[in-house]
């Protein structure tokens, strides 16, 4: 049933990141099936988090520990797979569900998830399970992690990054009084 690099029930790095793979595939048909606008919205909002979660603890993680072994092409691939997948994320989060292309972009992310995770099960994730590492500590830290990002909240894409800062900024000032700029006085 399952390819000898994998186990369904174990917590090791690779088992935890197939998991993975298999919700948002899951979420996925769901999508394919859905039929009312609230109920495609409400799984594309939990896709986007299993995505998000997911690409961070590969990226802060697993692809640190198994990048210098495997092959330079197969991680930037990855990496840029990755990146396209937080460009459609993003564009998603911007939407309301409403518009005419929100289906259709959240499906080419779909068809897009789909390809990488063939790529890094078919490839990827066999070669890893190869190398000398404890992926049962790996796996102890990509759950800690996991943890951490759903209870701070998922991680926020580029594109959310980039503007924060301006949100932030703006939001500060809105609150502030305005006053002279103190000046020095001279003593005596």
């Amino acid at each position: 049933m399952f390819d000898n690099w994998f186990s369904s029930d174990s917590n090791d790095a690779i088992s935890i990141l197939k998991r993975d793979h298999d919700t948002v595939k899951e979420l996925f048909d769901q999508f394919e099936a859905a039929k009312q606008r609230a109920q495609k919205k409400k799984i594309v909002g939990k896709a986007i988090e299993e995505l998000k979660i997911h690409a961070a603890i590969e990226e802060e993680i697993f692809y640190p520990a198994v990048r210098a072994e495997l092959e330079k092409d197969m991680m930037t691939e990855a990496d840029e797979e990755h990146h396209v997948a937080k460009v459609l994320i993003g564009e998603l989060e911007k939407m309301t569900g409403k518009e005419e292309h929100y289906d259709a972009k959240f499906t080419v992310l779909s068809e897009n998830i789909r390809h990488h995770i063939k790529e890094e099960e078919g490839e990827m994730l066999p070669k890893a399970r190869k190398l000398d590492i404890d992926f049962d500590a790996l796996g102890e830290q990509l759950m800690l992690r996991k943890d951490e990002l759903r209870r701070a909240g998922v991680p926020v894409t580029d594109e959310e990054r980039a503007a924060k800062p301006r949100a932030d900024s703006s939001a500060k000032n809105a609150g502030r009084k305005k006053t002279a700029p103190k000046t020095r006085t001279a003593r005596s």
